[in-house]
């Protein structure tokens, strides 16, 4: 159980990093275009672009922090970071979009209950 909730954690550590690539210097890609549901013309507005790169390091801290508590072996210190990352999920599904919840929650949730119970 402890490997699969190393899995998970990793998983979830991956996702926010690959969030935190497109938010911070991807924004203009296919993917992240689709993935945000914007156009070319707003993906380069500047200030866009610069609230984009803020979530973006966000993000990045969400992840570094996973990968730190994988790294001291402290299952506090990822449900912490797990915790932060299901509250944001909570947040972006009631506030931008109902499939962050699924996307990002779930596997974060998952990773959770395993670190938790594991």
């Amino acid at each position: 159980m402890e490997t699969l909730a190393t899995i998970f954690v990793l998983i979830v550590a991956l996702e926010h990093f690959y969030i935190l690539a497109l938010e911070m210097f991807f924004l203009s890609s296919r993917p992240a275009l689709r993935t945000f549901n914007l156009t070319k013309e707003a993906a380069s507005d500047p200030r866009i672009k610069t609230l984009f790169a803020n979530q973006g390091l966000y993000n990045g801290f969400l992840a570094a922090g996973l990968i730190f508590g994988l790294i001291l072996g402290s299952s506090a210190v990822q449900l912490f970071f797990l915790a932060c990352v299901i509250i944001a999920a909570l947040y972006g599904a009631a506030t931008a979009n109902l499939s962050i919840l699924w996307k990002q929650g779930l596997p974060a949730i998952i990773a959770f209950l395993l670190v938790l119970f594991g």
